[in-house]
């Protein structure tokens, strides 16, 4: 069986999602390596720090290197020297969010390149072809992305047409040995949801996403909505929140049954001087840490923290030095990678629900929704 639910609690489940290049536990959090690369890690630093699956991008993929490359190495895995698994979104969001460079049609999307000015034309099809040329573990279907706050006519309208495109994409002969994931839409109402299962639950699928969540709206309604999905979720399908999350956020998708996570919000922090810790988001750029002698966080055993002072690590940044962004990168994929250790080894034991209400009031204190929201606007400006 590819997925396999070893322990639940509640709708949290603790299980392992077998792939052609090796074995995943779940929850897990996949680093973004938008272009076959976590900026400033290395393969080999992201498995010593625990990575145990990579997403790709298929939209940035196939504008550099582009197909003919991948063709010649076989896949992005031998590209890139990776030789775990790969999750690759479609690239949909970063589609939709050209504004005035592309146009939809039922078709597909027509755009022009941010390169090159070029016209590019993606189809569903042609999304399960790319994927197939780079040879992801996990590839996902195109969907149709709405911004919130969206009207509804505008959200209905996406659930159809990614349906639609979901029927096209399952029709491309599969890839042997690469799982295609369906992905549901509809904003923050659980009726647009409900009719998105409801349209996609016939497909082949090997796993579900939760797409269109975390742009833009309130931290509150988009747990709603995962707390209404929650039953409605093929329990024998892993569930994959797409663009998620803030270490709350996971922390509420988890007792919501999702399985797995991807943001850039750990990495993109890191390079602008921001770390993660039990307290909250510590800026070491500030002068408080000029002279400090102590690691970024006291409880951390990575090796940013083994090795290397508060000080230091400013010094770092203040002289632009690009180690400064390998340490902070370190450190936060490293807390991002425990954190979800802890939340699989909860449910192992079967304490899930004691740790999240000692975890969350812990995470609502160091990480308040003012916090939330900044980071989640700034996240959807990047993805752009």
């Amino acid at each position: 069986m590819a997925f396999e639910i070893l322990k639940s609690d509640g709708f949290a489940r603790y299980g392992k999602l077998t792939l052609s290049h090796g074995i995943v536990e779940t929850p897990v959090f996949m680093p973004v390596g938008t272009y076959g690369v976590v900026k400033t890690q290395t393969p080999d630093e992201l498995k010593n720090l625990g990575t145990q699956i990579l997403l790709g991008n298929t939209y940035h993929l196939y504008l550099r290197p582009g197909l003919d490359i991948l063709k010649q190495f076989g896949g992005l895995h031998i590209f890139m020297n990776w030789n775990g698994p790969i999750l690759t979104d479609s690239g949909g969001f970063q589609v939709f969010s050209l504004g005035a460079l592309r146009k939809m049609t039922e078709e597909g999307v027509r755009f022009r390149s941010p390169l090159n000015g070029d016209e590019i034309f993606l189809s569903p099809e042609l999304s399960a072809q790319i994927q197939q040329v780079i040879g992801s573990d996990i590839a996902m279907v195109l969907d149709e992305c709405v911004s919130l706050p969206a009207k509804d006519a505008d959200i209905e309208k996406a659930v159809h047409r990614s349906a639609r495109w979901a029927d096209r994409f399952f029709n491309v002969s599969p890839k042997q040995g690469q799982k295609r994931y369906a992905i549901l839409q509809g904003g923050t109402s659980v009726d647009f949801r409900k009719l998105s299962w409801e349209l996609t639950r016939g497909f082949p699928m090997d796993g579900l996403a939760v797409g269109g969540l975390s742009v833009g709206e309130p931290h509150h309604e988009m747990i709603y909505v995962l707390e209404n999905l929650a039953p409605l979720l093929p329990a024998n399908l892993p569930h994959y929140l797409m663009g998620v999350g803030t270490p709350r956020d996971i922390l509420e998708a988890v007792r919501c049954g999702i399985d797995q996570f991807d943001c850039v919000l750990p990495t993109r922090n890191a390079r602008n001087g921001g770390s993660f810790t039990s307290e909250g988001l510590l800026n070491i750029r500030n002068s408080e840490y000029k002279y400090d002698s102590g690691p970024i966080d006291e409880d951390c055993a990575c090796e940013c923290c083994r090795s290397y002072s508060r000080a230091y690590l400013r010094h770092l940044f203040q002289v632009k030095e690009i180690l400064g962004c390998r340490l902070a990168t370190t450190h936060n994929l490293y807390y991002y990678h425990s954190f979800l250790k802890e939340i699989r080894d909860s449910i192992k034991t079967g304490q899930f629900e004691a740790f999240y209400k000692a975890k969350n009031a812990q995470l609502t204190k160091a990480y308040p929704d003012k916090w939330e929201r900044s980071q989640k606007e700034n996240t959807e400006k990047e993805l752009q």
